[in-house]
């Protein structure tokens, strides 16, 4: 597996050179809000400030689809991601598709 050391949001990897590059890796997952969690969060926008519930879906989410682009990285025999990026849509309403994704490349140390 990647170590989170080796995946950036840049074009290059400090104190690394990039030998390969594998192509594009993503991670996609799909999530849909359950009835308790709409009641709770409702019931927590009535008193304004962070709502919990949502932000630990989306934590969740976020991190499934991360490690789903891990693997898949690894996968390709890369030891490093660079461009690393998420991007989200709502598939419908209350279903939201997370997608992880950057360019999966072989690097060695300087």
């Amino acid at each position: 597996m990647i170590e989170a050391s080796m995946v950036t949001t840049s074009i290059s990897l400090e104190g690394y050179t990039i030998t390969k590059n594998l192509g594009i890796v993503r991670g996609i997952t799909v999530r849909s809000r359950s009835l308790f969690g709409n009641i709770a969060g409702g019931f927590q926008t009535l008193f304004g400030g962070q709502i919990s519930i949502y932000r630990e879906l989306c934590e969740k989410t976020r991190y499934e689809a991360y490690q789903l682009m891990l693997e898949h990285a690894a996968g390709m025999g890369a030891n490093a991601i660079i461009n690393m990026r998420y991007d989200a849509n709502e598939v419908m309403g209350g279903v939201t598709e997370v997608l992880a994704y950057g360019t999966a490349v072989w690097v060695e140390k300087k």
